[in-house]
């Protein structure tokens, strides 16, 4: 992969850099991936090396090992010779996705509540409590973050590896318009309370059920977000 040579930029950090000098491209990637999510980098937006090096008090080799992680989780595009760029969708392409996600939700539901094991029912149920901790502390993020893992664990319960394999796919690519959602508080609420209703479903191992209130989720969330969207100034949407 090559990347466009910004003037000023070396493999050496600058003397006074703080911060994450030294650490991983993976903690590299979180501050950026941070950034995307919470809107301070938006859909569309180059990203400068020489900005980003300067900032974060890292080199040019995570930072760009950083890009690659965050273009397989679906938040960049990586151009050569031109850079990485935060992925921009249209309305419709976001649509379908999220039509394709419920679906594949829907598949999964039966199939988690008869093939998972105590041990991931075990796994859901703590990381529903960290994530009620984030919302009662305010982290957006951290919420966001968890709550896309409860969706991804309880697809993985159904042990179909094609199906958790399609779902991890499509749901990074997209992963960046579904947060605007969580920025509405009233939705936020009520989001926790159907994740309540979707754990209980899940451990009676109440497979309609559970494929309902899965259903019922992700459109209440969907007609939210699109709200967000539609109202926000971006081009392709």
């Amino acid at each position: 992969m090559q990347y466009l040579e910004e003037p000023g930029a070396t493999d050496s950090p600058l003397p006074d850099a703080r911060g994450l000098r030294g650490r991983s491209a993976a903690h590299v990637a979180e501050r950026i991936r941070d950034r995307i999510l919470s809107g301070e980098l938006p859909p569309g937006e180059r990203l400068s090396e020489r900005s980003l090096t300067e900032g974060l008090g890292v080199t040019r080799t995570p930072l760009r090992e950083a890009f690659k992680i965050l273009e397989t989780e679906g938040l960049l595009h990586i151009v050569p010779n031109r850079g990485a760029q935060v992925i921009q969708l249209s309305a419709a392409d976001v649509d379908m996705a999220m039509e394709l996600l419920a679906g594949l939700e829907s598949v999964a539901a039966e199939l988690a509540c008869g093939r998972g094991t105590a041990a991931q029912f075990a796994e859901v149920a703590a990381l529903h409590a960290r994530m009620v901790a984030c919302q009662r502390e305010g982290d957006l993020v951290g919420y966001f973050r968890i709550n896309q893992q409860i969706h991804q664990l309880i697809v993985d319960c159904a042990h179909n590896p094609a199906l958790s394999r399609v779902y991890r796919a499509e749901s990074a690519r997209v992963r960046l318009y579904r947060f605007a959602g969580n920025r509405v508080s009233e939705r936020w609420s009520r989001a926790v309370m159907e994740h309540e209703q979707i754990l209980l479903a899940l451990q009676q191992r109440q497979g309609p059920l559970l494929r309902e209130l899965l259903r019922a989720h992700h459109l209440n969330g969907w007609r939210v977000t699109r709200k967000v969207l539609d109202n926000e100034v971006q081009p392709d949407l």
